[in-house]
């Protein structure tokens, strides 16, 4: 029979999972409290939490998500970035410090799991490498208005041209100058 400390464990687990976007599973062994403490801090920064689980805990609180291929990552001490905002912005987070931590070769990204599709460290890389959320639709949204901005900037000039050349046809019309007479 499980402990209560065990069953809310998981209960909190399946809370974390049920408000993320996605997951990043990590490899832990080397990093010193302080490290951990930094990359935590690093991933609340960009809406994320880091949580070193037990693997048979964390089998439980994934419940149906869980797949063979995932199940075979769980293995050793492991540490899971959850990410309840921008995935991208996690993953990001969690390389640069891996990055940081280069003298620990041990301590490494094991997969991602992203709307139910698990992903390799490589994937999880490239997915590091792309821009964040915010930036992606300013784009979307400059590549939008750029058609447009040129379409109001070409009505505007036609709608200028055109009242030149009636202001130059009613100069040309206009009244005549008024004739000087002799004296």
């Amino acid at each position: 029979m499980p402990n209560q400390q065990k069953v809310e464990t998981v209960a909190a687990l399946r809370d974390i999972l049920a408000r993320s976007q996605g997951l990043i599973l990590t490899e832990y062994r080397g990093l010193t409290v302080a490290e951990v403490t930094e990359l935590r801090k690093k991933l609340r920064a960009v809406g994320a939490e880091y949580h070193i689980v037990k693997n048979t805990l964390f089998q439980r609180a994934l419940g149906d998500r869980l797949t063979p291929e995932f199940e075979k990552l769980l293995t050793g001490p492991t540490a899971v970035a959850f990410a309840q905002q921008d995935i991208v912005a996690s993953a990001k987070a969690v390389l640069d410090f891996l990055r940081d931590v280069r003298n620990k070769p041990e301590v490494k990204v094991k997969a991602g799991l992203i709307e139910g599709k698990l992903y390799t460290p490589e994937q999880v890389t490239a997915l590091s490498k792309l821009p964040p959320r915010e930036q992606i639709i300013a784009q979307v949204i400059g590549s939008i208005n750029a058609p447009i901005s040129e379409l109001v900037f070409t009505l505007d000039n036609i709608i200028g041209e055109f009242v030149r050349t009636i202001q130059a046809i009613a100069d040309k019309q206009g009244s005549p100058a008024p004739a000087t007479e002799p004296s």
